[in-house]
């Protein structure tokens, strides 16, 4: 994968007013009676791409259809117009969940030319209390809000979006099915800036995607140092959520759980029968979470990403995943102990019987706050990173989190570098320095160069001049020659007109 994504392609984890790292608002101007002073609470979708930094602000448009059909009529919802003609773009389209996923919903509104969308919730969440009122009495309140996340298919997706709670949403579509108007803001902040930024990455120990990220990043880590906290997340399953634990607690998913059903991962070769399985990759999950747990305390972890490294150069294959001689092959390069390895696993609960696991639990825990669903994904300051996940994006997202005159080092001297990891490893800017000509000479050199082009270029075409010099007099004594005879002929015909007829044709002899 080769794309670079600016930054500006960075989306916001969480939208809410409430929560910690607020990077979205959203405000209603029109009518004043809904404006709040602090906006309205809301989720921000985890597809899609926001202007980051920037706002939109647009009339709101409910759309009395489920979205669901590629096919949106556009004049069919609220606030009807006069014309019946179709809604103006750009507009914000607010539509009701429910029937289909948030990324077909949202999908759809941007076919039809929406700006941004707002799904309206159409469950009361539990916590809401009396400010909530079901449309049905008998319909049971939610014990939290939806996550807004990517299906897998939201890479086409650009406009953002974001889930309205349902007592939040009610008097606005009420007043837009009045035939009234409502101006909406969506807003993003840039992210916090500050001298240390947080990074995060969910990804699991077979995830090819981001092996060459893990197999780089390193350097960046250690060269941020402290003024930078990575955090590595294990994406693993619920497998009780799942049904992988039947009612007897058996394990009903075969080998890929362990604990008896309770954690789980995908079989990476699709295969139950032989090769790496998903219990095996819970194992290493659970090794890899136990080894940042003891040595990541810092927040660089060099130990992790060293042991991470040397995993792929050694074990990654399926005959060595799961040898005890490979990984303590892979302790050792590491520097590692084992020892401290095994007790974190076996005392956390292990991997056996129907024991809860408190590592594996705290992984679960921290993937459902995420609302992640795509590995890898990969968040600075709470912010996703969208888009294939390589060395330079996610050093230059990371060096655009600290405040002036708070970057290290390393940012100053790679972040406008051409080759960020080149910089990083060797310390300065390689293949042209800064962002600029791309060039792999120094300027100096680029000079010389230039000028001994210019040079052939010249004697090459001071040969082509005389080429042409040459040709044309060659053509000009072609041209004489061809006259000459002619000449002296008419020169003999004054003294003898007899032989010119003589020689001429036949009829005049």
């Amino acid at each position: 994968m080769k794309t670079i994504l600016s930054l500006a392609l960075l989306s916001a984890l969480v939208g809410s007013s409430e929560a910690g790292g607020v990077t979205s608002r959203l405000q209603v101007h029109i009518p004043k009676t809904l404006t709040r002073d602090k906006g309205y609470d809301h989720r921000e979708a985890l597809f899609g791409v926001p202007p980051y930094g920037g706002s939109i602000q647009q009339t709101v448009y409910y759309a009395d259809q489920d979205l669901c059909d590629s096919n949106v009529d556009t004049t069919k919802g609220f606030p009807e117009r006069k014309d019946g003609g179709h809604w103006p773009s750009p507009y914000i389209l607010m539509v009701d969940r429910g029937d289909c996923t948030f990324v077909r919903k949202v999908r759809n509104a941007q076919r039809s030319g929406a700006a941004g969308v707002i799904i309206a919730d159409n469950k009361c969440l539990c916590s809401a209390g009396d400010k909530c009122k079901p449309d049905d009495a008998e319909e049971v309140c939610e014990m939290k809000e939806p996550i807004m996340a990517d299906d897998g298919s939201g890479s086409d997706i650009s406009i953002p979006s974001f889930l309205m709670f349902k007592e939040d949403a009610d008097p606005i579509r009420e007043v837009l099915k009045q035939n009234k108007m409502v101006r909406m803001e969506m807003t993003w902040a840039i992210p916090k800036e500050d001298n240390r930024v947080e990074y995060d990455l969910f990804t699991t120990p077979t995830d090819s995607i981001s092996r060459p990220f893990q197999d780089q990043f390193k350097a960046a880590a250690l060269a941020l140092g402290k003024h930078a906290k990575f955090t590595p997340h294990m994406y693993i399953y619920d497998g009780i959520k799942a049904g992988c634990q039947g009612f007897d607690g058996e394990n009903q998913c075969y080998n890929l759980c362990t604990n008896n059903g309770r954690y789980c991962a995908t079989d990476p070769d699709d295969d139950l029968d032989s090769g790496i399985s998903g219990a095996d990759v819970v194992t290493e999950s659970l090794r890899r979470a136990c080894i940042w747990k003891i040595y990541g305390a810092d927040g660089v972890g060099e130990k992790w990403w060293t042991y991470v490294e040397e995993f792929m150069y050694r074990c990654q294959e399926e005959d060595y995943f799961m040898s005890d001689d490979c990984i303590n092959d892979v302790y050792v390069h590491a520097g590692v102990v084992k020892g401290d390895v095994d007790a974190c696993m076996l005392d956390s609960g292990g991997l056996e019987g129907d024991e809860s696991n408190s590592v594996l639990e705290a992984q679960l825990g921290e993937r459902e706050a995420s609302g992640v669903v795509i590995i890898p994904s990969m968040y600075v300051d709470t912010a996703a990173i969208r888009g294939a996940l390589e060395f330079s994006t996610v050093f230059k997202a990371v060096c655009a989190g600290y405040t002036s005159n708070t970057e290290p080092e390393v940012c100053k001297k790679c972040a406008n570098c051409l080759d960020e990891y080149g910089c990083v490893v060797q310390g300065k800017c390689t293949a042209g320095g800064v962002s600029g000509i791309k060039s792999g000479v120094t300027p100096e050199a680029f000079a010389g160069t230039l000028g001994v082009m210019v040079f052939i270029f010249c004697i090459a075409g001071f040969i082509q001049w005389r080429r042409t010099q040459s040709q044309m007099r060659n053509q000009v004594r072609g041209i004489m020659a061809e006259y000459m005879p002619l000449d002296k002929r008419q020169a003999m015909g004054d003294h003898d007109t007899s032989v010119g007829l003589s020689e001429g044709d036949g009829e005049f002899s």
